[in-house]
């Protein structure tokens, strides 16, 4: 028995990483009637107009992922998230132990808020945990600790690429995992060490995926848009008719 269709272009984020508000509302119109959800991060977090950009983009039926990644003390970490939630956030970002991911969790109490913690950047490897004291960790070891800390905080997933998707799928808690470092075959080498195409990382278990250069790049940002979407509902539409993941 199938289960339920996933609409894949419901489950692309375009990440706005771009060097104005103005290119990033440029972007939004191009993208009009293909892509509905947004990835606002640190790129634009102190560009002039960004506040008004967000607001324009829930305003006008779009979701937004706020990744600013935000990690602090638990009482300023909760105040934070209950500002993304009242401002009307889909997804947001943290970093942390325990501790702030229920604070968080408290912090966006009462909201449709989804709160996500970030497991190991996508332009990280080993090399890059050994440089930051993770003397003993393979990449999958660290995230392993960071999304059953996010299970047993209440997060509702979590950020990891598409090569530890299919791991996180085997956890209890349902997380969903929201998936970066996205590169279409044939796309340039770039700083992501741990990529994955649209169609493995859909395959391995991600749930939304994050694509910013090989849409924002492109000579027809919509065109690309919809080859990616289209790929990513046939990876989705095979798991629906199989159950399996690979």
């Amino acid at each position: 028995m199938p289960t339920p269709r996933i609409d894949a272009s419901a489950r692309l984020i375009v990440a706005l990483d771009l060097n104005s508000v103005q290119e990033a509302r440029e972007m939004v119109q191009k993208l009009d009637g293909v892509v509905s959800f947004f990835k606002v991060g640190l790129t634009l977090q102190l560009a002039r107009g960004v506040e008004d950009l967000i607001q324009s983009l829930i305003d006008s039926g779009k979701q937004v992922f706020l990744d600013y990644k935000y990690y602090d003390i638990p009482t300023t970490l909760r105040l934070a998230v209950k500002r993304a939630a009242e401002r009307g956030v889909a997804f947001l970002t943290i970093h942390g132990s325990s501790s702030l991911m229920r604070a968080a969790v408290e912090g966006r109490t009462g909201s449709n808020l989804k709160v996500f913690a970030v497991t190991v950047l996508t332009a990280m490897d080993k090399a890059d945990l050994l440089e930051m004291g993770y003397a003993h960790h393979e990449v999958k070891d660290l995230v392993t600790v960071r999304a059953k800390r996010a299970i047993d905080a209440g997060l509702d997933g979590v950020i990891a690429s598409g090569q530890e998707a299919a791991l996180i799928k085997t956890f209890p808690g349902k997380l969903l995992v929201v998936t970066p470092g996205i590169r279409p075959d044939g796309y340039p080498e770039d700083d992501q060490k741990r990529k994955t195409t649209p169609r493995q990382a859909v395959q391995a278990g991600a749930d939304y995926l994050v694509i910013g250069r090989p849409i924002t790049d492109a000579p027809d940002p919509r065109s690309a848009s919809q080859l990616i979407i289209a790929e990513m509902q046939e990876a989705f539409d095979a798991i629906r008719y199989t159950g399996v993941t690979e």
